[in-house]
């Protein structure tokens, strides 16, 4: 190990999450920090960002994702307002990745030109489906024309398309996934992100399954769809760079790449999550509470808490494992001034005898069938 504690800093941050509450609806899956039917509080919201932001001190960062909620359902001019307060709260870099995500049902040539204007250059797009009757059961808003016509819009004013699927839906067969794999991977997409249906403590889902009125797919079923969508993606060259993501080249989600390298984020808005100077910090997750606090020129902030050096080099070895490059823990041990590969050498033992883990020279990776385990492999190397 070359790294030392004496020689180690905290990252400084590079990039910036901001949180944007509001939406049309709240989906029966969904437990983020979202607010429907109070598009009262657009302006207050808008306001409450400014001020929160004015406590930075204009840093340089080199990605900015903006999600929620649903940042598209600000109506045109609150939104201009918005972007142009974040170019003013940061200095963006020239080769800046500016990621917007949106709902289908938002998406025309006024809404998209107003995003190119003020630099953002990829959107993330909330698809899930494109079958009428599992758009349904998702509780989405959108058909699968809108869908699609979106996809093809956002692709001829911004270029660089990313749609989320979510897969193992309840009453979802295979040949059913499989069919939203062929429609999104005939459209001009450069990344795509796939997900297995998880029920939710507290969501309206979780509380059908506990009664019984709701259930997903087999779980070897789900493996089945994973495996599928691994083969297809492939076929297509979309290449599988996370557990859950799949992009062309030249085209990875260089946000979420920052945080699985553990490099420090900015964060603003109701339920924001930050990652500065080695501390953690949430801020309330209530819209009302968030937009309260700011006005009366208090902290947003709910909860916050030091990161130890060993729990933050566990943190990147447990994220960055589930990159399907895999991780250096030499690199690492330098980086955080922990030995990694001394810390975490029974963890990664014991998956190396397990067939999940490949250890060459200290460049770990995830095996073909560990990744069918690797919430498992996170868990084991974050000890």
């Amino acid at each position: 190990m070359n790294g030392s504690v004496d020689d180690f800093e905290w990252p400084i941050p590079r990039s910036a999450y901001l949180h944007v509450p509001f939406c049309r609806h709240r989906c029966g899956y969904c437990n983020f920090s979202v607010i429907a039917n109070r598009d009262d509080l657009m302006e207050r919201f808008v306001s409450a960002i400014d001020s929160e932001l004015s406590q930075l001190e204009r840093p340089a960062i080199d990605t900015l994702f903006i999600g929620g909620g649903t940042p598209t359902h600000l109506p045109h001019q609150l939104l201009t307002r918005l972007l142009k307060t974040l170019n003013q709260r940061f200095e963006f870099a020239a080769d800046m990745e500016l990621t917007v995500e949106a709902n289908p049902e938002d998406i025309n040539r006024s809404k998209l030109q107003c995003l190119a204007d003020h630099g953002v250059n990829r959107i993330s797009l909330g698809v899930q489906s494109f079958q009428p009757a599992k758009l349904q059961r998702l509780e989405r808003s959108h058909s699968a024309a809108t869908a699609k016509q979106a996809i093809e819009l956002a692709h001829g004013s911004l270029g660089n398309v990313s749609i989320d699927l979510i897969f193992a839906s309840p009453e979802e067969s295979l040949l059913d996934w499989e069919s939203d794999l062929r429609t999104a991977l005939a459209l001009p997409i450069t990344h795509l992100s796939t997900y297995a249906l998880t029920f939710e403590k507290g969501t309206k889902f979780w509380n059908a399954q506990s009664h019984g009125r709701l259930s997903g797919v087999d779980e070897s079923v789900e493996v089945e769809m994973y495996q599928r969508t691994r083969q297809m993606t492939a076929d297509r060259q979309l290449k599988h760079y996370e557990i859950s993501n799949f992009a062309a080249d030249g085209f990875r989600c260089r946000h979420n790449i920052a945080y699985w390298e553990g490099c420090g984020w900015y964060a603003a808005g109701p339920g924001a999550a930050r990652f500065v100077d080695g501390r953690r910090e949430v801020n309330h997750r209530s819209t009302t509470t968030y937009l309260q606090r700011i006005e009366r020129g208090d902290s947003p902030t709910a909860e916050s808490e030091p990161i130890e050096r060993l729990q933050y080099a566990r943190e990147r070895a447990a994220f960055g494992v589930r990159m399907i490059d895999g991780i250096d823990l030499h690199r690492l041990s330098k980086e955080t001034g922990m030995d990694l590969l001394k810390e975490c050498e029974e963890a990664i033992e014991r998956m190396i005898d397990l067939g999940w883990l490949l250890n060459e020279n200290g460049h770990v990776r995830i095996t073909e069938a560990g990744i069918l385990f690797a919430d498992s492999v996170a868990s084991e190397l974050l000890g």
